[in-house]
């Protein structure tokens, strides 16, 4: 990579870190904010899903004019409002104004996963796009590895407001740096006398082309199937299996670092061997751990739990890095930016029905406080994340160079 394509990756995901951050704070906050504010599972599922329902619907919307600007203009607007709702839950007294704040910054924040993947893609070729998607993945990484641990540690010695406040400070101080070193991003406009499309174009282009209405639904389902048993793996550690408050913030640190690792290597080998086969792979050796994630018994046996998340974050990071990868890939660059709105609508569409129906699935006995049917939730994941490989398989593998696969390399 050149220097300058460095810097916009670092940028972005430096921009990445702090938004994920935001996002995945919320989920480990669960054992902090459920006795907190007297909360239910199901209570609690809502407030998780705020954000990314409302991010659902910004992201939609966002795909009907997005193509028409900068994307380094739409993406500086998307952050600030999302600096702004996450501040306000921050400073939320109540779970009606956090729910408030967390809805605000889903509006903002449902713009900007859209807006960096459709930079990386318009400025990475598909053969170099897995090692750039892993760069920018690598701050899902960063995030549980040093911002999840660090924001529990300051829940425990402040509060929970804490952790919010510290993503919208890092969040103002990122913003002069993207303004100086991150370039205009205009490549994708068209030319004055392109032809005038239809406001309700991005929708057909969607919609006559198989291989993108496939890809979002190929996205949707695997938020959907990844998310539904993040929420309550903090109670569940505690509630269930007995681990303290102390404890939880090392699963993130462990994974995290886990995470950082795989999303590099993995990214690069998707290139070298395929982003089809690897999405494979990776999906497919999550699955057991899913089912004991969401089966442990009562234990103290702290070293296997933590080598089992570590396992699991490299195996979700991988799938993410490739499939985010395959995505990219089925739509042309002037209307990459619509296509990636609707895409990151879909993604927190997926993530936030996942937190409702796990919900609602989950419920706690008033007796023991223990959480009930959390199993269920990894069958249903199982089941989902199958269907994926079936929908990756089919609709991206022709993408793959036959020189390049696994397959063609042993044969």
């Amino acid at each position: 990579m050149s220097w300058k394509e460095r810097i916009i990756l670092i940028l972005l995901a430096a921009l990445n870190f702090t938004h994920i951050l935001d996002f995945m704070i919320m989920m480990p906050l669960g054992n902090y904010l459920m006795p907190y504010f007297d909360l239910s599972p199901q209570q609690f599922s809502v407030l998780v899903s705020a954000y990314t329902i409302s991010a659902a619907v910004s992201g939609f919307g966002a795909a009907f004019f997005v193509d028409r600007f900068d994307r380094k203009k739409v993406l500086l607007f998307a952050y600030v409002g999302f600096l702004i709702g996450t501040i306000g839950c921050g400073l939320a007294p109540t779970f009606i104004t956090l729910f408030l704040a967390r809805t605000f910054a889903g509006l903002f924040g449902g713009l900007i996963g859209a807006q960096v993947l459709s930079i990386v893609a318009d400025s990475f070729p598909y053969e170099r796009r897995g090692a750039a998607m892993g760069a920018i993945m690598s701050a899902f990484a960063l995030a549980s590895t040093f911002g999840v641990p660090f924001a529990l540690y300051l829940a425990n010695l402040i509060s929970w407001h804490a952790p919010f406040l510290l993503v919208g400070f890092l969040g103002i101080a990122l913003i002069p740096l993207i303004i100086r070193y991150l370039p205009a991003m205009t490549g994708h406009l068209q030319a004055d006398d392109a032809p005038v499309q239809s406001k309700w174009s991005v929708i057909t282009n969607v919609f006559a082309d198989p291989r993108q209405y496939t890809a979002l639904l190929f996205s949707g389902l695997i938020m959907f199937g990844h998310f539904s048993i993040i929420p309550f793996i903090n109670p569940y550690m505690e509630f269930n299996v007995g681990f303290s408050k102390n404890f939880t913030p090392l699963i993130y640190l462990v994974g995290g670092v886990a995470a950082f690792f795989a999303s590099n290597i993995l990214g690069r080998l998707s290139d070298v061997y395929g982003k089809v086969p690897l999405f494979m792979i990776c999906t497919f050796s999550a699955l057991p751990m899913v089912f004991i994630i969401t089966n442990l018994p009562p234990l103290q046996a702290y070293i296997p739990v933590l080598i089992l998340f570590g396992l699991w974050f490299s195996a979700a990071t991988g799938r993410g890095v490739t499939s985010s990868a395959m995505i990219t890939s089925v739509v042309n660059p002037e209307h990459r930016g619509s296509f990636q709105s609707f895409n990151s609508s879909l993604q927190q569409l997926g993530s936030g029905l996942a937190a409702l129906v796990a919900g609602f699935m989950v419920s706690k006995d008033p007796q023991t406080g223990k959480l009930v049917h959390y199993d269920w939730v990894g069958y249903m994941s199982i089941v989902t994340l199958l269907f994926c490989v079936y929908l990756g398989y089919r609709n991206f593998r022709h993408l793959e160079k036959p020189e390049l696969t696994i397959v063609e390399q042993v044969h």
